[in-house]
């Protein structure tokens, strides 16, 4: 055992004696990672990255104004109304994944004055984004491709919402890395995060993005509510027309028969009268229906208060070239000090077998 550990440290202290004996091509190698590491991290563009912070309002479990109305016109809701799924801004960051979500932000209008740029989300990310150079070198396959091979022609899917280009899948997917959302479990504040090219639009689709959210939930988490409000509208018109044609029915029978005396009168108006107040009846709660509907739609709509509102950055959120020049370095000195240790690996890796 001895003998082995001398060997060992024998053989340590040699790998390093002739790393040391070849540092000048070590030195020579790192200093060209260096300068690759440069071009690379100059190369890349920069992006911005702007933040918006959220904080949703939270949801009473009595049911807010509407448990409260409720129970003055007699009804107990208690506990049984639930909550909605998009309540709980857990899944917020399943709602900026989804492609309708997606594919809405794809109209919103950018603008960047600087860059005069002033178009739509998707015009931009096609025609207003800049690539590193290499990119133009990993294309020039798939060009090849396209002019070597026919072209499918594609009939009636472009009106079809269920069918995603190519160009539009990679467009999104880019899109899904460019946009970053977390929430806090805790308190429910969620922050918004917005990465483009430009600071200036990154900041404006930072604050559209956060409106679209908004009004995206809302329509999502009233959706019910509305269909409820547009229904109890109907029936409180049905209710309303009918108690207004059993009123008049009732005035013509009476101003028809006033100086009419008779047992088949009697229970006649007697009818009608019934008739016109079961009639007043109905119209009575569809009434307070839909104003229990109204203020539905009230309590599920959600509030957001934005705490951190969207400001353009000035500083670049990418690309970090201190990292990546280290890396070209450290990696350059591995592949020197493999090249000057060869031998000695075979030997270690035969040796090993």
């Amino acid at each position: 055992m001895t003998d082995n550990r001398e060997e060992n440290e024998i053989d340590l202290l040699e790998l390093g004696k002739k790393l040391w004996d070849n540092k000048r091509f070590i030195i020579k190698v790192c200093l060209i990672g260096m300068v690759i590491g440069l071009i690379v991290a100059f190369s890349i563009p920069k992006e911005y990255t702007t933040t918006v912070v959220l904080m949703p309002e939270a949801q009473s479990a009595s049911g807010g104004t509407m448990g409260s109305l409720a129970a003055l016109a007699g009804i107990n809701l208690g506990n049984s109304a639930g909550t909605d799924v998009l309540a709980s801004p857990d899944l917020y960051p399943s709602v900026f994944q989804s492609t309708p979500f997606l594919r809405g932000l794809l109209d919103i209008k950018v603008k960047d004055v600087e860059r005069e740029i002033d178009t739509t989300l998707y015009v931009y990310m096609n025609e207003h984004q800049d690539i590193a150079w290499w990119s133009y070198i990993l294309v020039v396959p798939k060009v090849i491709k396209g002019f070597l091979l026919p072209k499918d022609e594609i009939v009636g899917q472009e009106s079809n919402n269920r069918f995603i280009s190519e160009e539009e899948s990679i467009l999104l997917e880019n899109l899904i890395k460019r946009i970053t959302v977390s929430s806090d479990k805790k308190t429910y504040i969620t922050s918004i995060g917005v990465t483009m090219q430009s600071p200036g639009i990154s900041a404006f689709l930072a604050d559209s993005l956060t409106s679209y959210f908004q009004s995206y939930i809302i329509n999502y988490r009233t959706q019910k509510a509305r269909n409820d409000l547009e229904y109890a509208e109907k029936l409180y018109n049905d209710s309303k027309n009918n108690y207004y044609k059993a009123q008049q029915q009732l005035a013509a029978f009476v101003d028809g028969n006033l100086n009419v005396v008779s047992a088949k009168y009697r229970t006649t108006q007697e009818r009608l009268q019934n008739e016109a107040s079961l009639a007043y009846s109905v119209y009575n709660q569809t009434a307070q229906q839909l104003q229990l509907a109204k203020v539905k739609v009230q309590d599920n709509t959600p509030v957001f208060t934005v705490i951190q509102p969207a400001m353009q950055s000035i500083d670049p959120s990418k690309p970090n070239k201190k990292l990546i020049l280290i890396g070209f370095i450290f990696l350059a000195f591995v592949i020197a000090g493999c090249w000057v240790l060869r031998d000695d690996l075979k030997r270690m890796v035969i040796g090993n077998k």
